[in-house]
């Protein structure tokens, strides 16, 4: 089992759901933290929880990924102290809506695409540089039981996390004789505040997705990132696709009467 302690480890839209329990498990660990996400306060307060729980050092950056400007310049500029990279965690990304496509909301398309593939792309296209000339890292790509299986009103949602797992394919062999690793890890149903962000803030249709079954949570999810990257470095899980019991595909699911 590799040892984290004092690896940096970088972790987007770290201020909540499948981003906070990887910071969390991380930083338990003795990792160091670089926190992203656009909402400063909840950084700040994950950043004090895991100093009085963890004493783990941490660095917050309030940072929209779909930015690409600022992106570049951000982790451009980060402290010597924090700019090895060891781990990085391309976490930021969501849903919106579940509309047929010809009917689809123009704006949430360009949210979705811009955060989930753009804002990957800037992100890794900042970092992996400096872990080829160290030689040495690993990214870990979160994408979707969507970008496997396509599901009514899913269309541009799972077309963004079938472009995850190609580009993080593609990166895989890219860094082919290099030290360093690529995972893609693909979740079906996880209890977060996807589906909120998905309905815009509906939360009664939110609830619906979940109800009379058992999804997974986010600290199901970060347990399996910190496996992957805790395995010897001669081991490199590429993809790992996770389902709660309850969910046999994208669409089939087993809901019991209440």
């Amino acid at each position: 089992m590799m040892n984290l302690k004092d690896k940096i480890v970088l972790i987007t839209g770290a201020s909540s759901g499948i981003g906070a329990a990887c910071a969390e498990i991380f930083a338990e660990a003795g990792a160091k933290l670089i926190l992203v996400a656009r909402r400063q306060d909840r950084l700040e307060e994950i950043g004090r929880e895991l100093k009085e729980k963890y004493s783990c050092q941490s660095h917050l950056i309030r940072l929209d990924v779909r930015d690409r400007d600022q992106v570049a310049a951000t982790f451009a500029s980060l402290p010597p102290e924090w700019c090895a990279v060891d781990v990085l965690i391309n976490n930021a990304g969501l849903s919106r809506g579940l509309d047929k496509l010809y009917q689809g909301n123009i704006d949430d398309w360009e949210e979705m695409i811009d955060t989930n593939v753009k804002g990957l792309l800037y992100v890794t296209r900042s970092l992996v540089p400096g872990m080829v000339a160290r030689d040495r890292g690993h990214i870990v790509n979160i994408g979707s039981i969507a970008g496997h299986q396509t599901y009514p009103g899913g269309n541009v949602y799972c077309g963004s996390k079938a472009a995850v797992r190609s580009i993080s394919e593609g990166l895989k062999q890219d860094l082919l004789g290099t030290a360093i690793r690529v995972t893609s890890i693909d979740p079906g149903m996880v209890e977060t505040e996807f589906s909120q962000v998905r309905f815009h803030g509906d939360s009664d249709r939110a609830q619906q997705v979940y109800q009379n079954l058992t999804p997974l949570t986010a600290y199901d999810i970060a347990e399996v990132i910190f496996f992957c990257v805790t395995r010897p470095a001669h081991v490199n899980i590429s993809e790992m696709l996770l389902v709660p019991t309850d969910q046999a595909t994208a669409t089939l699911v087993h809901r019991r009467t209440p």
